[in-house]
């Protein structure tokens, strides 16, 4: 079993950063596959980033270049560095983990997700 907790959400203005964390239990961190997903109010749940155990990145469109995933494998945890921030970022962030070696951009294919943590921007 691996538990996912998120923290580091917050109110900002348009054009500000946080960063999100995701600490993970288990020992075997540095095998899964990490990704952060978002649901706004009235919106289907979306892929933002992910990271494989490789250390390969993606991203979807609308966050490249003002958004960064990282791990620190030390501490079980995944980073999301969010930056430029806009209005419509707003959401309820959550993490999720697989065992698989590849990411994939549907929420199905995780088998683990943290409670979520809120980002809200102003404009």
């Amino acid at each position: 079993q691996v538990q996912l907790v998120e923290s580091g959400g917050g109110l900002v203005q348009a054009g500000g950063s946080l960063r999100l964390s995701c600490a993970a239990s288990g020992r075997t961190f540095s095998t899964y596959t990490m990704v952060w997903f978002r649901q706004a109010p009235g919106k289907e749940r979306e892929f933002v980033a992910a990271i494989e155990w490789s250390g390969n990145t993606y991203y979807t469109d609308s966050v490249k270049g003002r958004f960064t995933i990282s791990r620190d494998n030390a501490k079980n945890t995944v980073y999301l560095q969010m930056n430029s921030l806009k209005p419509e970022d707003t959401a309820v962030y959550c993490c999720a983990a697989t065992d698989r070696a590849y990411y994939s951009r549907n929420y199905y294919y995780y088998s683990y997700w943290g409670q979520g943590t809120q980002v809200t921007v102003s404009s």
